[in-house]
């Protein structure tokens, strides 16, 4: 029994649009927000004072990857120290394309960050108080979206202003739906197509 073009191609629509349904149902909500804090498992180390050019801050965390967990070194006049947090990859981080905020606003003791879509940024920078706290080095290339930083530094300076980070020679990664919803599409064109022996 052979089954007709008419009736097939709107199932076969229906299913696909069913499956799409599904696999975003299932996806992170993109409003959640990431809070990070000095302690938490994103960070990987900081440097005393730090700040400077956006050049010299990628510097400063080009230095920081090379260090062991928990290691530290002087670099360029500033000291930096590794955290013990273990990462699957820190690639290097390029002044290119980096985004600094110089007056970044407190709201309710947090600094609010837009990253954009997740894998956009590699690295954000985070400088408290001139001469009289540390800078905090944090890895958001697993982040995505809204995220919030101490707007008060681990001496009780204010921060003085961030900067995000790309990763150095890289492309920005996708964060997977995208490449799961165009993987379901091309199957079930796939499907269609051999059913209907296009």
């Amino acid at each position: 029994m052979k089954i007709s073009r008419k009736y097939l191609i709107p199932k076969l629509a229906l299913g696909s649009m069913a499956v799409c349904a599904l696999m975003l149902a299932f996806t992170p909500n993109a409003k959640a927000i990431t809070n990070l804090t000095f302690s938490d498992t994103h960070v990987v180390g900081t440097v005393t004072p730090g700040g400077g050019s956006e050049s010299s801050e990628a510097s400063y965390i080009n230095f920081m990857i090379t260090l062991g967990l928990n290691g530290s070194g002087d670099f360029s006049g500033q000291h930096i120290t590794r955290s013990g947090n273990v990462f699957a990859n820190l690639p290097t981080a390029s002044s290119v394309g980096s985004v600094k905020n110089d007056n970044p606003t407190n709201v309710n003791g947090q600094a609010h960050i837009d990253l954009g879509a997740v894998g956009t940024y590699s690295y954000l920078f985070a400088k408290y108080d001139g001469q009289n706290d540390r800078s905090v080095v944090w890895y958001v290339g697993d982040l995505g979206g809204e995220i919030t930083i101490p707007f008060i530094g681990p001496d009780g300076h204010e921060l003085s202003h961030y900067t995000l980070f790309l990763a150095g020679g890289q492309g920005v990664p996708d964060g997977g739906t995208t490449a799961m919803l165009l993987g379901a599409a091309l199957g079930v064109l796939g499907m269609v197509r051999r059913k209907l022996n296009i």
